[in-house]
């Protein structure tokens, strides 16, 4: 029997490694997930994770996603994918010299804003840099003993293939090596550059041996997640838009012409002659797993909870939720922003709770995209990723609220996807991505705004927004008491 040729396509989510084998058309012919621990204390700031225990995940992960009809297919190249900025110092073999800081990590806030004013980069543009240079800085042992300051994606790379490399996208430029050691941060601690796509090496037998594959297979260089699910939700041409779901959330529009806004609202993808204009927040999708878990200990689950939420009417009955529950990022940028449920009466159910929570996510991405749309960016469709995609009634929240017609694909776990995709163009299995992206990825279903609940969203997205200004000076006041 001829097998048909598939890739092995890996995600390292924030707590959950991922898996899935991707046939060339896009079929997901095998998925798998495994989780693992994020050590975080709110208190300090610190959000740490063990790249081990990294490992052990996506292993698990793999091994899951080749069972079932999997055997029909033969692995012909590896692409991870992964969180990110999360920092790894490792040393020459590629072992960490102290565990992973997270994304989530908030103690390289003074390093960020030195940084900013030295490279004239904001926020995520800066990458792993603020957290090397805490750490040089706060563990000189750990820094000293480390050869490679890795993304994530890029410590898998060196695991999977025994290269250290810093991968790039297209019109990504790297950081300026002198103004980075002005600082004194060792930049020659940062790896060569590599194009994101391209083949890294072939696959280490180590690693062959713990993922049950044969050695010798291509790896081809990952990137960050989120620019991933670029790939994997099919956004080509300008106009198309995209929520990257997950634990934080995003939103991006893809555009190619002049536009009047900062340069920190814009972003370099995967794609030639396209760049992006949007931003992540930090916790949007978290937010209903805190509800669920952490108020409501798992006893209800998220199909039950949303149910609650779609008998609710839109608008929560004037409940408003600020999903600030690791401090925002885009648009406010506010690490000391807290989470709040606002309008809270006798009357609320707990229904009211979860729409207010749904609805808030809805409202975060409006408020990124408002700023873009008003300096004459348009939004053809909204597609969106990752498991919140699986509910019907939170993508109509989502349509009704931004007021973009929705687009759901049908694998929505796009960053694996579009990490198949990369890894198809790196070999040679589809001549270029546009190409690969237009034959591995199919819509399923879209949903249109309803044009009835403007009155409603409309006034509550004002109150959302004024909320925030309201709270801002009373949530820098509780993050100094917290800090004492």
């Amino acid at each position: 029997m001829t097998l048909e040729p598939a890739v092995l396509a890996l995600d390292l989510g924030t707590g959950e490694a991922k898996a899935g084998l991707i046939a060339a058309d896009g079929r997901l012919a095998g998925f798998g997930r495994a989780d693992y621990p994020v050590d975080v204390d709110a208190e300090t700031g610190r959000a740490e994770q063990d790249p081990d225990a990294w490992w052990r995940a996506i292993c698990a992960a793999a091994i899951d996603a080749f069972r079932g009809p999997s055997g029909e297919f033969e692995v012909v190249a590896i692409c991870a994918v992964g969180q990110g900025p999360t920092l790894v110092a490792a040393d020459a073999t590629g072992r960490p010299t102290r565990p992973a800081i997270g994304w989530l990590d908030s103690r390289s806030r003074s390093e960020a804003a030195e940084l900013e004013s030295v490279l004239g980069l904001r926020g995520w543009a800066l990458g792993i840099l603020p957290k090397a240079l805490w750490l040089e800085r706060h563990e000189p042992r750990a820094a000293g003993d480390a050869s490679w300051y890795l993304s994530a994606w890029e410590w898998l790379g060196l695991r999977l293939s025994g290269a250290a490399r810093a991968t790039v996208a297209v019109g990504q430029q790297p950081p300026d090596r002198q103004a980075l050691a002005s600082v004194g941060l060792a930049a020659d601690r940062l790896p060569p550059e590599i194009r994101a796509g391209v083949v890294l090496g072939e696959l280490r037998p180590e690693a062959a041996a713990d993922l049950g594959l044969p050695r010798d297979l291509p790896v081809v260089a990952g990137l960050a997640d989120a620019l991933s699910s670029f790939l994997g939700a099919g956004l080509i041409d300008p106009g198309d838009a995209i929520d990257t779901g997950g634990t934080s959330g995003g939103f991006a529009v893809y555009w190619s012409g002049e536009v009047a806004l900062p340069a920190e609202w814009r972003s370099f993808v995967p794609l030639e002659g396209r760049f992006a204009l949007g931003g992540a927040m930090s916790a949007t999708g978290r937010s209903l797993e805190w509800l669920r878990d952490d108020l409501l200990r798992g006893h209800v689950g998220t199909e039950a909870l949303i149910d609650e939420a779609a008998a609710t009417s839109p608008g929560a009955g004037g409940l408003i939720f600020l999903p600030y529950l690791a401090g925002e990022r885009a648009p406010i940028w506010d690490s000391s922003a807290r989470g709040t449920f606002a309008g809270l009466s006798l009357a609320h159910s707990r229904g009211h709770l979860v729409r207010a929570v749904l609805e808030a996510s809805a409202f975060a991405i409006r408020h990124v995209a408002e700023p873009i749309l008003a300096a004459g960016v348009s939004v053809t469709e909204m597609r969106i990723c990752g498991g919140p995609g699986r509910s019907a009634t939170w993508n109509q929240i989502k349509a009704d609220v931004t007021g973009f017609r929705v687009a759901v694909p049908a694998v929505r776990e796009t960053a694996v996807v579009g990490a198949a995709i990369l890894a198809a163009v790196g070999i040679g299995l589809k001549p270029d991505l546009p190409s690969a992206m237009r034959t591995m990825v199919r819509i399923e279903s879209r949903l249109d705004p309803r044009p009835a609940t403007r009155e409603t969203y409309d006034p509550l997205f004002a109150a959302y927004k004024a909320l925030y200004s309201d709270l801002r000076p009373t949530f820098a006041r509780l993050a100094e008491l917290a800090h004492h």
